[in-house]
């Protein structure tokens, strides 16, 4: 039986950004296994220590994560002490999250992660941000 060029998985532009996501993420793995974190929970740190006091609705919103995978991934953070969730006095649906001091004191021990990993990354510089801006253009793309 013949197979469709559209069917192989050489065509597929899903393939390689998948395994290519998979690979990178495990990279994390060895810097972030000793700490007992999550890639996962390695990004939601990131756009806590940049944006501290956002919402569960913007969070998910800067990760792409929806409620279902971020509510029990922050209620692990929060077990063990990195962060706390708090309904806002203005509109009680809304869920504050917010570090604490044990989770601001994680970021030092993150702070050579991004190079280490980098470094890892058969590109170069521009090569890189060429992929970067590429990638948010698809995932924009998508968004619409």
């Amino acid at each position: 039986m013949k197979v469709n060029d559209n069917m192989k998985l050489d065509s597929q532009l899903c393939f390689p950004l998948y395994a290519a996501a998979r690979k990178i993420v495990n990279l994390y793995t060895p810097y972030l296994k000793p700490l007992g974190i999550t890639y996962t929970q390695y990004i939601v740190f990131m756009v806590l220590w940049e944006n501290d006091g956002i919402s569960v609705g913007e969070l998910g919103r800067k990760l792409y994560l929806d409620n279902g995978t971020l509510t029990p991934l922050l209620k692990k953070m929060q077990d063990k002490g990195y962060l706390t969730r708090v309904r806002s006095k203005e509109d009680e649906r809304v869920v504050i999250v917010t570090l604490t001091d044990e989770g601001w004191a994680l970021r030092e021990k993150v702070l050579s992660i991004p190079e280490s990993v980098g470094s890892c990354v058969p590109l170069s510089e521009e090569e890189a941000r060429t992929l970067y801006s590429l990638l948010y253009r698809v995932i924009d793309g998508m968004e619409r």
